[in-house]
């Protein structure tokens, strides 16, 4: 007898968990909160989907052990990713970053492959069934709340759930089904519209799980900073170093965006989840664009510059690194006319300039939140899961993957290798098992 599995979220790690099991013989069934499935792999990548990265390793990774990360990406590496996805039919491309796309640029190419897959293998799908217990006997038992429209999910679910209990939805399941074993893979609490309301860290957590407090991850940062209004739109390669009391830090290097409402970009969005980490510490954050630079190394260029070309205007010398409306604004808060002959500046306003270059002070007031994250900080506590299996150790027959467990990656196509590797893991692993 074929043994049953029932795999929660069809997401990309959902989707991955139940044609994995499904391959290996088991009969599956696929539940979706949401009535429509896939709705982030439509919105990543800027709707391009950025399946992977060129090289994925551990380091790539926050949150808990990275020994447990490590062992899942071997499972099931980027390469074996890129070879799975030319054998659906998508073919990728590299980007000079190192990400890779669907040369469509189209995430729809991604999602209906993996759909068209899972229908071949027999999996049984179902949306709009959002999965509001899980009862543990000699086989689980899942109640089920059938779902209409998108207008049940959204932050107020959220800030339902976001406790330190976890409780489960305040409903009666419409009805139950069974399964010899369950893969969680509902998602974190990002984009709570698209489903992932944090019900699957609830269900995690009713069924004997410790819970690391999530936060979002890789979402902008929110800052009422002059420099935003003057240079919106305005992109460059930046440095970010967030300095946290006790001595720690941490830098992050990528392209940086002024935005309305603060910065955004790789870099931004990448140190999001340490700023909310450290949270009740004190914390600043200071921005260099001149990456790898230094405020000595900028005087000695500037001196240089000034013997060789004493007449050479400030924004002119600056324009090697700064867009023109960045030079003129840091400019203007170091008290430096832009026209000014690189060599009459004088030596405080120039030490000024020089440090608003190196390590300008970032207002960050916080950030934009599950709204606009792309991923959750948090989830299941690693130790309660077999890195081999992803099985529970909390609940014979229960498998995580994804965003359920406390992993997260940073910004390029590292949370959905994780959720390939992941869900490849759990859904052969669940259907492996003999049934008692």
């Amino acid at each position: 007898m074929s043994r049953r599995v029932a795999v929660v979220g069809a997401g990309a790690a959902g989707l991955t968990a139940a044609l994995r099991a499904a391959e290996a013989g088991a009969a599956v069934t696929l539940l979706n909160a949401h009535p429509r499935i896939g709705l982030k792999i439509l919105m990543s990548g800027g709707t391009r989907c950025n399946v992977t990265h060129e090289l994925v390793d551990e380091r790539d990774y926050h949150g808990g052990s990275r020994p447990f990360v490590a062992r899942v990406l071997r499972a099931f590496p980027a390469d074996r990713t890129r070879d799975w996805f030319e054998s659906l039919g998508v073919r990728l491309k590299r980007e000079p970053t190192g990400k890779l796309f669907p040369v469509t640029d189209d995430a729809h190419t991604v999602l209906d492959a993996l759909l068209g897959a899972v229908s071949r293998a027999g999996v049984a799908v179902e949306s709009g069934a959002r999965v509001v217990r899980i009862e543990k006997g000699e086989r689980f038992r899942l109640g089920i709340q059938q779902v209409a429209g998108s207008a049940d999910f959204g932050p107020g679910v959220v800030a339902a759930l976001h406790t330190a209990a976890w409780p489960l939805p305040a409903v009666i399941p419409a009805r139950w089904i069974e399964a010899d074993a369950v893969v969680l893979a509902t998602g974190g609490l990002s984009f709570p519209r698209t489903g992932s309301d944090g019900t699957g860290f609830a269900l995690a957590a009713a069924l004997g799980h410790a819970i690391v407090p999530p936060v979002p991850a890789l979402t902008p940062l929110a800052a009422a900073d002059p420099l935003c209004r003057a240079c919106q739109g305005v992109t460059l390669e930046a440095e970010l170093t967030l300095w946290i009391e006790g001595g720690r830090e941490v830098a992050v290097r990528g392209s940086f965006l002024f935005a309305h409402f603060g910065y955004s970009g790789p870099a931004a969005l990448d140190l999001s989840r340490h700023w909310l980490r450290a949270e009740g510490r004190e914390r600043r954050v200071t921005v260099s664009f001149v990456p790898g630079g230094s405020a000595e190394a900028e005087l000695a260029a500037w001196l240089s510059a000034a013997g060789e070309e004493p007449k050479r205007p400030v924004r002119r010398h600056l324009s090697q690194w700064l867009p023109a409306r960045l030079a003129d604004a840091l400019c203007a808060e170091a008290g430096v006319e832009p026209g000014a002959q690189i060599a009459q500046v004088a030596r405080e306003p120039r030490a000024r300039l020089i440090e608003l270059l190196t390590a300008r002070v970032l207002p960050v007031s916080g950030t934009l939140g599950y709204e606009k994250a792309e991923a959750t900080a948090g989830g299941v506590e690693l130790s309660e899961v077999d890195p081999s299996t992803l099985e529970s150790r909390k609940c014979t027959g229960l498998y995580l993957c994804g965003e359920m467990l406390d992993v997260d990656g940073r910004l390029g196509g590292f949370n959905f290798q994780f959720s390939w590797s992941s869900g490849t893991v759990a859904g052969r692993a669940a259907a492996s098992r003999s049934i008692p």
